[in-house]
């Protein structure tokens, strides 16, 4: 384990870096702000790479901690430290923003160091919210996210960006107000301590438990998105330029997912195993429900959000079936979404960039001019299925084995989503990319460039080895689900 403070600069490398690039001014330094950024999201990934290196798979305890006293007068400490469920969440927002940095390279010309800082910000922030061990810490860093995103959405977003912005900060602010609520109470009744560790040994009553469960549960439902507080997520990705919604998708729609492990699950045992059935219901809702209201999209990026609550609906419904193959098939499912969100995103990026449409009416043929991101899109569009041998289904198999251990019913739900998932994608990918050429503007397109083919390749690499080969990913989750699922289990319900 390394002495060195790694979380603290996988936190502060970016959000330095997002300075510097704020300093080149406006965009007649554009160039120099487009390498100031690329530069600092490389620093801020290399920097997490010792994490994984020097990880102790064995332990279940946090590591890499560091710990100082930030606010006495409240007892609140700047403590962060790192599981097997955080570690690989780090790693993943760090090469995503390296991802998102090169995938706006030539697409943004406007406030060009704006927008590249926000993104090295808002990297900053989040690995903050998995590093953050003071529960006072992560609701700043919780919190934080939202500004950045905001600013992302609202400046460079799509016609209606006003709305969707002012939609998604007021549907997450307001969660995450009830969430206040309940750290408050349970900073009283711990005798004035915000250390998650603490929390975890608090005798509360069942009724409690459960009121602030539901507090939690307003919070993190929303930043999921669960049914039926999902419709933000849908105009955010519309109006959102690419790298938002690729940073949307992949890496903030985690946040909620992992808050239900740092906080309900541990903390709230009895109240988590009582109210297990309302999650799996609602669960199962996005798995199915949202599957049909994909099928009917028009819109390529709408589909797509919509695939991601359904996907999201797996994790959810990972956690509260309480065995090991559902907690750590729900964790390798939020990673490998990351990358084929991040990945069907930027495909529509790509086409969006040359013909400024996103309906999916107004392709058709473009296999003909595009063969080489045809192929790409087809390895993506599959993941996004389930496909065998691409991440896309280790973690969902895994789900559904540990929902067969429960109950065959919620299992044979659960599978739907392999058809229902291979409908919507696969029509998608049918309309747009199949059949002769739709019209003059599918005629004109040109096929993806030496910038678009790295990336485009940096991710199929990533979707197919943790598709064939999970176990760097799953061993290091090993001790410390298996900790958790024995807290739960010692719950007096």
């Amino acid at each position: 384990m390394s002495s060195y403070p790694l979380l603290s600069l996988s936190i502060w490398t970016p959000i330095v870096a997002g300075l510097l690039v704020l300093a080149t001014g406006d965009d007649r330094q554009a160039l120099l702000a487009r390498r100031l950024a690329l530069l600092g999201a490389l620093l801020g990934f290399v920097v997490t790479l010792p994490l994984y290196t020097g990880f102790d798979r064995a332990s279940a305890a946090m590591q890499f901690v560091e710990q100082a006293l930030w606010i006495p007068h409240f007892n609140v400490y700047y403590h962060l430290g790192v599981d097997g469920i955080a570690m690989p969440f780090i790693l993943l927002n760090s090469f995503i923003t390296v991802i998102v940095v090169l995938a706006g390279w030539t697409v943004i010309e406007n406030r060009v160091a704006l927008y590249f800082a926000a993104f090295l910000f808002l990297s900053g922030i989040m690995n903050g919210v998995f590093a953050a061990q003071d529960s006072l810490l992560f609701y700043v860093f919780f919190e934080a996210t939202l500004i950045p995103m905001f600013i992302i959405v609202g400046v460079w977003g799509g016609p209606n960006r006003v709305y969707a912005a002012l939609k998604f900060f007021l549907y997450t602010l307001m969660g995450s107000l009830f969430m206040l609520v309940a750290l408050l109470y349970l900073y009283d009744h711990s005798g004035g301590s915000f250390a998650m560790a603490d929390w975890k040994a608090l005798p509360l009553g069942l009724e409690a438990q459960q009121w602030l469960f539901f507090a939690f549960l307003a919070a993190f439902a929303v930043k999921v998105p669960m049914w039926p507080v999902h419709t933000w997520l849908p105009d955010a990705h519309v109006e959102a330029p690419t790298g938002g919604s690729v940073v949307l998708a992949a890496i903030m729609l985690k946040l909620g997912a992992y808050g239900f492990l740092r906080f309900s699950l541990p903390v709230l045992p009895d109240a988590s195993r009582n109210l297990a059935w309302l999650m799996i219901a609602l669960s199962l809702v996005a798995v199915v429900y949202i599957g049909f209201v994909a099928l009917v999209q028009l819109d390529m990026k709408k589909l797509i959000a919509y695939s991601s609550i359904s996907h999201m609906g797996f994790v959810t419904l990972g956690f509260f079936i309480f065995n090991a193959y559902g907690v750590e098939g729900a964790l390798i499912q939020m990673i490998s979404h990351g990358f084929i969100s991040a990945a069907m995103f930027l495909c529509v990026g790509v086409m969006y960039d040359r013909m400024h449409s996103r309906m999916i009416a107004d392709y058709g043929g473009v296999v003909h001019r595009m063969p080489k991101f045809a192929a790409f899109m087809m390895l993506f569009s599959m993941a996004n299925c389930g496909l065998p041998a691409t991440s896309g289904f280790v973690g969902e198999f895994m789900v559904i084995m540990g929902a067969m251990q429960v109950s065959f019913w919620i299992a044979f739900l659960a599978a739907s989503t392999l058809i229902l998932g291979a409908a919507y994608t696969l029509w998608m990918y049918k309309r747009v990319i199949f059949g002769p050429i739709a019209n003059d503007h599918v005629a004109a397109l040109t096929d993806v460039n030496a910038r678009e083919i790295v990336i485009l390749s940096v991710l199929a690499l990533a979707v197919l080895v943790l598709g064939v080969y999970p176990l760097p990913l799953s061993e290091i989750m090993h001790a410390s689900v298996n900790e958790l699922l024995r807290h739960v289990a010692l719950s007096k319900f």
